[in-house]
């Protein structure tokens, strides 16, 4: 698609995606029916990613501890972290912290009605940023996450082609230049919910969509390979080995730098200056029995991580005054800590306790 679309198409392809969003397009998910600036970029923060049903228990759980963009900012990042555990993507959660702090102390507390001024924001690009002003502020902006982009890609049959920066730039050219001039809201909402739930990425439902009369791909059974997915390479892999150090009542974690994928979360110790019984020592307890545990494996977007897991049942002969990284946590606890998926699986697995 080189030129932009002729004003017929612009005005047909926006009406029929209005009118299927009023018609069978989503109308009671939570974040919906508010103007309210906060949860609506709170829903697409963790909408990042993620799927909507396992983002609405969290957003519920979330807003009854944080209420208010206020109340969010003066949290320690260590409770935000508890809120978001089990959601992934921990990135999401520094920056919402940091977000709000600085909406409350540099901006009164307040969002711009302006995607361009809300996207400097910490965690906030150009397509949150467009979500913000349309849902809170009823403002014409374009929004362009995932299933809009697949949409687009599709009925006007763009190929990604050699430039990935070209891609992008051709595809913002595309979502701007169909924006209606008025239900700008209904349209936005309508084409999230087409991708999500009509056009999806391997079973479209073709028949259902308002599009298809427009659409390349439908007319040139094209479904499959649009949008073209980029080539990716194969993914580095790391290894690491922690200890897991249990009374059977209670485990050692460490909290982790601020940085990193897994910044400012508890995780098992890593040790690799020292023995697992000098370790224990340091930190108040005796090796009874140990075992090594079957490896954990981890993809991350950009690699995959195998963790080796050495237990050591152990006998606390005295709690040490130690750093305040280290935190021996009640096991029944876990659950509620802000841990990274893979090591609140393995502690929650069967058979540690006891």
């Amino acid at each position: 698609m080189g030129a932009e679309p002729r004003l017929t198409v612009r005005l047909d392809f926006a009406s029929r995606v209005i009118s299927w969003q009023q018609a069978k397009g989503r109308h009671h998910l939570p974040w919906q029916k508010t103007r309210d600036a906060y949860r609506i970029w709170l829903s697409e923060i963790m909408l990042q990613q993620t799927q909507v049903q396992t983002v609405i228990p969290y957003y519920h759980r979330f807003l009854a501890r944080f209420p208010t963009l206020e109340a969010l900012a003066a949290a320690p990042v260590e409770s935000v972290l508890e809120m978001w555990a089990g959601l992934g993507y921990y990135a999401r959660a520094r920056n919402l912290h940091r977000c709000a702090q600085a909406v409350v102390n540099d901006r009164a507390g307040k969002f711009s009605s302006d995607p361009d001024d809300n996207a400097g924001l910490p965690g906030i690009g150009r397509s949150t940023a467009a979500a913000i002003s349309v849902f809170a502020f009823g403002r014409r902006a374009a929004i362009l996450d995932g299933n809009v982009k697949r949409v687009l890609a599709r009925c006007f049959g763009v190929a990604r082609g050699d430039s990935a920066a070209h891609y992008e730039r051709e595809m913002w050219a595309l979502a701007e230049a169909l924006l209606p001039e008025n239900r700008i809201e209904a349209y936005a909402q309508g084409m999230m919910d087409l991708g999500a739930t009509v056009c999806s990425r391997d079973k479209p439902t073709c028949d259902a969509c308002p599009l298809n009369l427009l659409c390349v791909a439908c007319r040139e059974g094209r479904q499959a390979e649009l949008p073209q997915r980029a080539v990716r390479k194969a993914l580095p892999e790391r290894a690491s080995s922690v200890l897991l150090l249990t009374d059977g009542r209670r485990v050692l974690l460490e909290r982790l730098p601020p940085s990193g994928i897994w910044g400012g979360l508890l995780s098992l110790p890593a040790v690799v200056s020292e023995s697992a019984d000098d370790f224990a020592r340091r930190q108040g307890c005796r090796i009874l029995r140990r075992s090594t545990l079957a490896p954990i494996r981890h993809v991350f977007t950009h690699f995959r991580l195998t963790i080796s897991v050495l237990r050591c049942d152990v006998e606390l002969v005295g709690l040490v005054a130690g750093e305040a990284r280290w935190e021996w946590l009640p096991l029944e606890d876990v659950a509620a800590a802000a841990l990274p998926t893979p090591i609140r699986k393995l502690l929650l697995s069967p058979g540690l306790s006891g």
